[in-house]
């Protein structure tokens, strides 16, 4: 059974690199919209609209210039930040079949740490995300995903 969502969710992850390279190839315009980021937890609720969602209003705002995206799995990957907002702009309307859950796990004036789990009907997607105050904004500097 293991073997089987190693399997999915590599498959999952190829189909979804091969999607953001595609995407790339297409010149489509990219939303401008100003998105309250304020808060860590209006920060923390547009990532979760934007990864779950398909929200791609304020796509751009939401991460930190040095942004990284690190998946955990037999094939660990890492993706840039320029790589994440191509791909997560041309899931614009697309909805995960999933149930999401959040937790903080460490919060402070500056920083918040926050797990979000997504449960699929075959697998579970855990997504640690550190997000970080720049200025007045809150700004998701890095994301860890793994699978079980």
């Amino acid at each position: 059974m293991k073997t089987l969502v190693k399997t999915f969710a590599a498959a999952a992850l190829i189909a979804v690199s091969t999607f953001a390279m595609a995407a790339e190839g297409s010149g489509s315009k990219s939303e401008k919209a100003t998105i309250n980021l304020s808060t860590a937890d209006f920060a923390l609720e547009h990532y979760v609209a934007v990864t779950t969602e398909g929200e791609s209003a304020g796509v751009e705002q939401l991460f930190a210039a040095d942004f990284n995206q690190k998946i955990q799995s037999s094939n660990a990957q890492s993706h840039s930040r320029e790589a994440v907002v191509k791909s997560l702009k041309k899931q614009k309307g697309e909805k995960l079949n999933c149930t999401v859950s959040t937790d903080i796990i460490e919060e402070s004036t500056d920083y918040m740490v926050a797990k979000v789990t997504m449960e699929f009907e075959n697998f579970t997607k855990t997504d640690l995300v550190t997000l970080v105050r720049e200025g007045n904004n809150w700004k998701v500097s890095k994301s860890i995903n793994s699978y079980k």
